[in-house]
């Protein structure tokens, strides 16, 4: 009997191609768990307020979601993967970062490995593990479609634009929300927030400022940091500001919110960022990483490219109220 012909090519890249989606579902789908959430109607009594998932951070119980999934309520139940259900409460929420933690009742949860979103790049294999639509532990998959996109979020009267967001293509539905978006090793490096249109996703990336934000969460059930007010993405700079500046992209002013600290100073929409107190900033989550507590309400000098002149301008960030 003759020996079986060797697989085509394009048979054996699609036969790697599966075993890594297969392997990422196995290694993140235990750690993702169905979120349903509790409120109350007007006659005081318990109804469910709104539904999605949730990652696990910890074996202990806690576990980050989207703001917007435990928006309508403080507590409600989780299903785990492995079908056990549990309580859970809000343990804080970040509506500035549509980033929430939650904590379950009992422990003994699968921990999800965060990876570093700030290493991603356009075109990389990624995959989505949710609970869209009620059906629990559903895989996407699909590639990063763009990094650095802006997402305009509100809490109360304040607007922030949460920077360097991941666009992908894996299908996102109603109920994905608060769910993993995983590199092709298994490392959650997003939290899918939205859907931006047919075919295309959102998520808030993991990466250091996020994780910072989580931890504050965990420890203090909330985030106290500073606003400026400005939303910006990641532009070149000509050779002569590379050569003179040591740098090769400044961060460019998309918008200046009406009445921000940025537009008290002056700041408007086309200028360059490219150092706030002496720091390089050539990427949006270069000027958040800077915008912590210990920013509030103290002069910050700003270097900044407009019309082919360097200028410096002082700003004094407000306190993220909403936070």
């Amino acid at each position: 009997m003759s020996p079986d012909p060797e697989p085509a090519p394009d048979r054996r890249l699609l036969d790697a191609y599966s075993e890594t989606l297969v392997s990422v579902a196995e290694r993140v789908s235990p750690c993702v768990a169905a979120v349903t959430v509790m409120g109350r109607g007007r006659d005081g009594r318990p109804r469910p307020a709104g539904s999605g998932s949730a990652v696990a951070l910890s074996a202990d119980g806690y576990l980050v979601t989207s703001a917007h999934v435990v928006a309508q309520g403080s507590a409600g139940e989780l299903t785990i993967a492995d079908g056990r259900e549990m309580p859970f409460a809000v343990r804080g929420r970040d509506p500035m970062s549509d980033l929430a933690v939650l904590q379950a009742e009992r422990g003994d949860l699968a921990p999800a490995q965060l990876g570093d979103a700030d290493r991603l790049r356009v075109g990389q294999i990624v995959v989505a593990i949710g609970n869209p639509l009620g059906f629990a532990g559903s895989v996407t998959a699909g590639v990063v479609s763009a990094v650095g996109r802006s997402l305009p979020t509100r809490a109360g009267d304040q607007l922030r634009v949460i920077d360097d967001v991941i666009q992908t293509d894996a299908a996102l539905n109603p109920g994905n929300s608060g769910g993993a978006l995983s590199d092709s090793s298994g490392r959650v490096i997003g939290i899918n927030t939205a859907l931006a249109g047919l075919g295309l996703g959102l998520a808030v990336p993991i990466n250091a400022t996020t994780q910072k934000i989580i931890g504050a969460l965990v420890r203090d059930g909330r985030v106290r940091r500073a606003y400026l007010g400005v939303a910006g993405a990641a532009r070149p700079l000509s050779p002569r500001w590379t050569e003179q500046l040591g740098r090769r992209q400044g961060t460019e002013v998309a918008e200046v919110v009406k009445g921000s600290p940025a537009e008290v100073a002056g700041l408007r929409r086309g200028d360059v960022i490219v150092e706030v107190d002496g720091q390089p900033v050539q990427r949006p989550g270069d000027l958040q990483r800077l915008m912590l507590g210990n920013a509030i309400d103290r002069f910050m000098l700003l270097r900044v490219l407009r019309g082919g002149s360097l200028l410096t301008l002082t700003a004094i960030p407000d306190e993220l109220k909403a936070a």
